[in-house]
């Protein structure tokens, strides 16, 4: 499965106008005609998910450090090892 989410046109949607400054309409542009985004629609949809996603990660994060601790150094350590690198 592609890791690219893709805009669910079967969706309840509603439309919307919103403005951007020029340099990001130009780079959602710029996806959509790179084959990254089905549409502006579905880039910006896109986006406010991987957003919601990054959210959920961090309350889910906060909860366990407020239930368990904080990880220890050791296990920092760990993680840096076996875990690959995040790619930018």
């Amino acid at each position: 499965m592609s890791s690219r989410v893709r805009y669910d046109s079967g969706m309840t949607r509603s439309k919307i106008a919103i403005s951007l400054p020029k340099d990001q309409l130009v780079r959602v542009h710029r996806e959509v005609r790179a084959g990254r985004a089905d549409s502006v629609s579905g880039y910006i949809a896109r986006v406010l998910e991987e957003e919601e996603r990054r959210q959920s990660l961090r309350a889910l994060l906060r909860d366990l450090i407020e239930q368990h601790g904080e990880p220890a150094a050791e296990d920092i350590k760990w993680a840096e090892r076996a875990l690959p690198a995040r790619r930018g």
